[in-house]
This record gives C-alpha cells, sequence and structure tokens, in this order.
C-alpha cells in the first residue's frame, strides 16, 4: 500500500495550494448537510415568520449561497471557482425541534466543491443562529458532513 501525501503541503511541508492546471473539467457536485437544534419555542418562531430580525430561513438560504461563491476567500488554499449552482434547502423537524440544513453545488471545473457546500451549510447554520440568538442562546449546530460528490479522478462518494 502506498503511503498517501497530504495535497495542501509542498516537499518541504510548507503549506500550498494544489496545482490543478494538468486536471481535466469534469463535471462535479457535492452535497453536504447538517442540523441546528433549538428550544421548540424558536422553531415555532421561525416557522410562523415572526422573528424581529425578519425572514430566517430565507435570509439563512442567501448567506449560505453566498458563502459557497466566497469559500475562496474563507479558506486558505481553496481555489476561486465559477460555480453552476447551489442550493440550500431547509427541512425542520418540530418533533427533534432542530432543522436540517443540506447543501448541493455544482460546477465544470478542474477542482471538487465538497468545502464550498460544507461551507454553504454551515454560514446557513451560522445564520440561523444568528438571526435567533436574541430568543435561544442555547441552540447547537452539528453533525456538519460532506454527504455526497462526484466528477474528478477520485469518482463517486456518497456517505
Amino acid at each position: 500500500m502506498s503511503e498517501k501525501r497530504l495535497t495542501h503541503l509542498d516537499e518541504t511541508g510548507a503549506a500550498a495550494m494544489v496545482d490543478v492546471s494538468e486536471k481535466d473539467i469534469t463535471n462535479r457536485i457535492a452535497r453536504a448537510g447538517g442540523y441546528i437544534e433549538m428550544r421548540p419555542e424558536t422553531l415555532a418562531m421561525i416557522l410562523q415568520g415572526s422573528a424581529k430580525k425578519g425572514d430566517v430561513i430565507a435570509t439563512a438560504r442567501i448567506a449560505g449561497i453566498m458563502a459557497a461563491k466566497r469559500c475562496h476567500e474563507l479558506i486558505p488554499l481553496c481555489h476561486p471557482l465559477l460555480i453552476s449552482k447551489v442550493a440550500v434547502d431547509f427541512q425542520p423537524d418540530e418533533k427533534t425541534s432542530r432543522i436540517y440544513v443540506e447543501a448541493m453545488v455544482k460546477i465544470s471545473g478542474k477542482t471538487g466543491v465538497e468545502m464550498e457546500a460544507l461551507t454553504a451549510v454551515s454560514i446557513a447554520c451560522l445564520t440561523l443562529y444568528d438571526m435567533c440568538k436574541a430568543v435561544d442562546r442555547g441552540m447547537i449546530i452539528s453533525d456538519v458532513k460532506v454527504l455526497e460528490k462526484d466528477g474528478g479522478k477520485s469518482g463517486h462518494y456518497k456517505l
């Protein structure tokens, strides 16, 4: 078995952006998901649209989309990408008093979009927290992870 090497380190161990210039352009997609848990009354406020700061879900969706597009500005060594599509969806669950957030990012390019999908979910959850923290500081963001990726040399991955 060959030893795997971290791709963001050069021969000397210094941080380096991966050179993707020789890679093929392929259709790539990534999906990520995560949860934000809150008190039942906080979730009810969100679903009723009665938060003082406005439409919490709509704002979090826009924040998630913007975050995916700006991932390269937030995470060192990420490539700036011409993203084709970003979708951020929310599934409230009144039984568990949490919202499941899922993001999907598509590109036709030389590098994957897992970081963009993860960033979209993280920022959408953080926006939900920010807009509701005045009424519920105990919200918990959890289980943010890559659900699926496809395209490129490494092929298909699904959790």
